[in-house]
């Protein structure tokens, strides 16, 4: 069979790739659409460039010359869902980037409900569980006409389990006063719970007063016991003075 065909560049790369400007209308673009790799959109954007470079084309013509081309041209939009049936040439060249990005079945299959998230709906086609038509499709680039956006499901009719994330429990401060949390239902009340914190406030209320009669009695044995010292000191004193009165006078 010989050597298969060189396959031609499918894309071209635009002139200032280092431009402030184009790098952040890219980056938004990838955090949007998910694409791998700045390829897929210069891939896009060359398809969109030929699209007008036509519409251009046909606008120059005379209008007897140009009906049949012009018509091939907006059923080809049409059949994408990039233009309705009453559209004209001009039309052609108000379609943007995102038009062409929301057909890729990799944003259709995120848009349909069939994966949680971009990166989820890319891993699925590439892994093969997305068919149209039963058929696998393995590209997430792949534009989807509108005949075959209904027939879009898991491949052999395999259902995929999405678990959807769960919001992070925030985690409890030491000033935060701790409750019950959201969607819990709080404990029933206990009977006569009232009177039992009645009766432990009491004891405590007679468990306090036990305590001061007991520091109020302590303080008047040592007030006691200072005023004895007192009164043995003076004794001694008045003693010792009149045993030295008693010598003086011998």
């Amino acid at each position: 069979m010989g050597d298969p065909k060189k396959t031609k560049k499918q894309y071209r790369r635009p002139v200032q790739i280092w431009d402030t400007a184009s790098l952040e209308k890219e980056r938004e673009l990838r955090n949007t659409y998910g694409f791998k790799s700045k390829r897929e959109l210069w891939k896009v954007e060359t398809i969109l460039r030929k699209k007008r470079k036509s519409a251009r084309a046909l606008l120059a013509l005379p209008l007897e010359k140009r009906l049949k081309k012009e018509k091939e041209l907006l059923d080809s939009l049409a059949r994408l869902g990039l233009l309705d049936s009453k559209a004209t040439l001009e039309d052609v060249l108000t379609l943007s980037v995102q038009s062409l990005m929301e057909r890729r079945l990799q944003t259709l299959v995120w848009r349909k409900g069939l994966a949680n998230s971009m990166k989820q709906a890319r891993q699925f086609i590439t892994h093969g569980h997305i068919a149209i038509g039963g058929g696998r499709v393995t590209a997430p680039s792949y534009l989807v006409l509108v005949s075959e956006e209904g027939k879009m499901g898991y491949y052999a009719g395999k259902k995929m389990e999405l678990q959807h994330k769960q919001p992070p429990k925030k985690k409890a401060r030491p000033g935060d006063e701790e409750g019950p949390a959201a969607g819990e239902a709080s404990a029933p009340p206990i009977e006569g719970a009232e009177e039992i914190a009645a009766e432990g406030e009491n004891a405590a209320e007679a468990m306090v007063a036990s305590k001061a009669a007991q520091a109020g009695a302590g303080m008047a044995d040592e007030e006691d016991a200072a005023g004895a010292t007192d009164g043995k000191s003076a004794a001694e004193g008045a003693e010792d003075k009149a045993k030295g009165a008693k010598g003086g006078a011998e």
